[in-house]
């Protein structure tokens, strides 16, 4: 995805009402545009040092899968 890509989601809140601030879709954008290349570069050097690149991208989801919302309400 690009960084356009990124700018058309749609984010919705908890109560499924849109996200409209404009400092926070700038920022979630910056966001995703560099955790996207943060996973893009993990990915390149794993296959450079001769890791199987299905397990790299299972590794990848595996991760994302595994983050804690240490905002959870309970």
């Amino acid at each position: 995805m690009s960084e356009t890509d990124f700018a058309r989601i749609r984010w919705l809140d908890d109560r499924g009402e849109p996200v409209s601030c404009v400092e926070k879709l700038k920022v979630l954008t910056e966001t995703l545009g560099e955790l996207q290349q943060a996973a893009q570069d993990a990915l390149e050097d794993a296959i450079l040092m001769g890791c199987a690149e299905d397990q790299v991208r299972a590794v990848l989801r595996s991760l994302v899968d595994g983050l804690a919302n240490p905002y959870r309400k309970e």
